[in-house]
């Protein structure tokens, strides 16, 4: 029996790269992100957030160190330029240089359907491996396939039978996946654990201080939390980011959630993320609709991933 089925690529233009090179690069980034970045290998990656003073997320991204001296932050491209002017404002004597560095990179997105019965099919999370010039890095996987993205050098090409993947088939598989990284008007509204980041990776709490660093550790030891990033359905497509979600015998009308991100789904309705009051979620899973309290219905999904149960 083979181990997968063929994968599947597309490039993510919406997909940019910050370069931090210099003696102070990983030990610059430590102080700034929620992950530990010293106690990273080389080449290593995993998720992280960088936060605002009150805990808020400001971006999230992918940290991929190549050294001590050179780290590669793989970050959605609308939020670069902001994320990239901020960090730059904290550098001050550290001996780093951050660039923009997407016109050097491509990145792709690669799903892989695999036998979930073969004993190390789906590689581990964040694990990374070389690939041409360049990395795969392994994300959370669906239910159904794995995920991966490929970080190449701008003039390195795919081999020529690698087949294309759809927009919409990455797009669905990110949702199914759980795990949100924050556009637009969502970004300085969540601390990392209300995107769960926490259970998948995000947060090291054992790491020094960093931005916003005593409300993530007060939300996660003194139990604060109050929402949560859930999975849902709905019958209905077109959900865009901020979308609110109520509960219907909501007297106050005031929305209980929000939506991160969603996908039209293989039954023309629609999956999403969504930001959601815990409360709401385990006392009025079968009473929450999106845009007004009778708007349309949502159904709750179960997470393909476990929470830490110390919240």
């Amino acid at each position: 029996m083979s181990n997968a089925i063929q994968n599947r690529s597309l490039p993510l233009t919406d997909w940019g790269v910050i370069d931090a090179q210099g003696d102070d690069a990983a030990s610059f980034l430590h102080g700034q992100l929620t992950q530990d970045v010293l106690l990273l290998r080389d080449g290593q990656a995993h998720l992280a957030g960088f936060c605002s003073a009150k805990g808020r997320l400001l971006a999230t991204v992918l940290v991929l160190k190549i050294s001590a001296q050179h780290v590669l932050l793989l970050i959605p491209k609308a939020n670069l330029p902001a994320t990239l002017k901020r960090l730059s404002m904290f550098v001050l004597r550290a001996k780093v240089k951050l660039t923009d560095a997407s016109a050097l990179w491509q990145i792709w997105g690669q799903l892989g359907f695999l036998e979930p019965d073969v004993p190390g099919s789906v590689p581990a999370v964040w694990q990374v491996k070389p690939f041409l010039q360049g990395y795969n890095i392994a994300l959370y996987p669906t239910p159904e396939a794995s995920r991966r993205l490929l970080l190449l050098p701008a003039e390195e090409a795919l081999p020529s039978d690698e087949p294309t993947l759809d927009k919409s088939a990455w797009d669905l598989a990110e949702v199914q996946a759980g795990v949100a990284f924050l556009h637009g008007e969502l970004l300085d509204t969540f601390v990392p654990q209300m995107l769960n980041y926490e259970s998948i990776g995000g947060v090291n709490f054992k790491k020094g201080c960093y931005p916003g660093q005593e409300v993530v550790a007060r939300s996660q030891f003194r139990g604060t939390l109050k929402r949560r990033l859930y999975t849902a359905q709905s019958l209905q497509t077109g959900w865009a980011p901020g979308a609110a979600v109520f509960v219907g015998t909501d007297a106050s009308d005031q929305p209980s959630g929000v939506v991160v991100q969603s996908a039209p789904d293989d039954r023309g309705g629609c999956l999403l993320m969504l930001v959601l009051q815990t409360d709401a979620a385990t006392h009025h899973a079968d009473d929450l609709h999106g845009h007004s309290p009778q708007g349309t219905l949502l159904r709750l999904r179960p997470l393909p991933y476990e929470l830490l149960n110390d919240i």
